[in-house]
């Protein structure tokens, strides 16, 4: 099995990116399983490393930054002076910015075969000039595709069943979530996913769930018109153009994460699908986050390489503080191994 080599972007160096690394590279597991290169600029990884040691934690909980191997991104002395553990600013949004661009282009040279990126603060990419809704867009424009998806993916340790949720939509106000929504972009969407899931995860006859998009699925058009006049139809359609597939929907999203509850926290053999396509932002990560916080990682799918990331943000608010978990990201880095391996390999 050839072992990958994934590039870890720190993130924004003023929240948890770079403790919550610190702390998943001294997983054995991770060390066997893949060959990770940090990017960041090596004076800030230096400086939390000191920061949680001598104040927060014991060195067996790090990884010492001497160990690491480190792209470095040097930052102008000025620029690192104004990043402040726990105080995120636009120095540190202009920072996490150039890591995950210097990632990207590790990636695109050949030096590394896949990317974990760490959380960044959208909010602090605009404020140093970088406007863009989120790494998954930087990552899908760096690559010139188009068609791309975010897929959060997460393994119940209650009994071991996998969810995977994609979104339709993503990071839009809700208000602008049925006018996005077409049958065009529900299409593309569902080839994202059957494709994911035959390449990524080697199920070539999926079951998946489809949600509606009003309460009780417009309620044959009492509570919304958007199924009856044409996300039915182009249900139907789907169904027809994918008869290897079992399409679930429209399932009313009050009720569509009922089975896949039961198969997270009870019997991993209930009647729940192999991946569920929601239709918007909360829609599919309220239960997500509800169900597996810790566990639930974020991949994009449609790009020629592997790209995942924790499911939780920057939080400033515990920065350097030494609390925050790194089961997120040790999941997201094996995840992005065991996919890597799949896409050099074969499955």
């Amino acid at each position: 099995m050839t072992k990958p080599h994934l590039a870890l972007p720190i993130g924004d160096p003023a929240g948890i990116g770079p403790e919550v690394i610190l702390k998943a590279l001294t997983d054995p597991e991770i060390n066997e399983k893949c060959q990770i290169s940090l990017v960041g600029d090596r004076e800030l990884i230096e400086r939390t490393y000191d920061h949680l040691k001598d104040q927060w934690l014991e060195a067996k909980d790090l990884v010492h930054p001497e160990t690491l191997n480190i792209i470095e991104v040097d930052l102008a002395p000025e620029v690192r002076e104004q990043i402040k553990i726990g105080q995120g600013n636009a120095a540190s949004g202009a920072a996490s910015f150039s890591f995950l661009q210097n990632a990207i282009a590790a990636v695109q040279r050949g030096d590394c075969h896949g990317i974990v990126t760490a959380p960044i603060a959208k909010s602090l990419w605009k404020a140093s000039g970088h406007d863009y809704p989120g790494q998954t867009e930087v990552c899908a424009q760096a690559a010139q595709m188009d068609k791309y998806g975010m897929m959060f993916v997460a393994t119940s340790p209650h009994t071991t069943w996998t969810l995977r949720t994609l979104l339709a939509t993503t990071h839009i106000p809700l208000s602008e979530v049925s006018p996005s929504l077409n049958a065009d972009l529900l299409a593309r969407k569902l080839d994202l996913l059957v494709d994911s899931l035959k390449l990524d995860f080697g199920i070539a006859a999926p079951k998946i769930a489809i949600a509606g998009l009003n309460p009780h699925s417009g309620e044959d058009g009492q509570l919304g018109r958007e199924e009856k006049d044409w996300m039915q139809a182009w249900l139907e359609k789907e169904r027809q153009r994918r008869p290897y597939c079992q399409l679930q929907g429209l399932v009313p999203p009050d009720t569509l994460w009922v089975n896949p509850a039961k198969a997270w926290y009870e019997n991993a053999n209930s009647n729940a699908a192999d991946a569920y396509l929601a239709l918007y932002h909360d829609q599919g990560l309220i239960p997500v986050k509800l169900m597996a916080f810790d566990q639930a990682i974020n991949t994009t799918i449609g790009l020629p390489f592997i790209r995942t990331s924790p499911d939780h943000g920057t939080a400033f608010d515990i920065a350097g503080q030494g609390i925050a978990s790194p089961a997120s990201m040790k999941a997201a880095i094996h995840l992005a191994a065991d996919l890597t391996v799949k896409r050099m390999d074969g499955i």
